[in-house]
């Protein structure tokens, strides 16, 4: 499955998406963004920040992973969004959605499409 596929996939599981998008290891946006008709709730270089915040997070992590197990996702639960990561080889899947997304099912729909991107 190739990125845009994977992204598109994605986006068509749930109404309360906002961001969907592929992140590379260095922090950039590689593929995906905002939803069309949802509107960004920061600034573009708030967003690169984030991301790169997000890189820097996720090579973190993998600190454990020999201990602990790979990551499979990470969540957030904001005032105003989701955020959610989901490491993919050298890629970060990133997910943002309203607060009403059903969080505690949606991820492990998002892990199954990855098993198959993954293939």
């Amino acid at each position: 499955m190739e990125k845009e596929a994977l992204i598109e996939s994605v986006k068509k599981l749930n109404s309360s998406l906002r961001f969907v998008g592929l992140i590379n290891s260095k922090g950039h946006l590689e593929a995906g963004g905002m939803i069309d008709g949802k509107s960004t709730l920061e600034d573009s270089k708030k967003d690169e920040m984030l991301y790169m915040e997000l890189a820097l997070r996720v090579r973190m992590r993998q600190e454990f992973d020999q201990e602990l197990g790979p990551v499979k996702f990470a969540m957030s639960y904001r005032d105003k969004v989701i955020v959610m990561s989901f490491p993919i080889n050298k890629e970060i899947l990133l997910i943002s959605a309203e607060t009403s997304l059903d969080f505690s099912k949606f991820p492990f729909e998002i892990l199954k499409i990855l098993e198959q991107y993954r293939k």
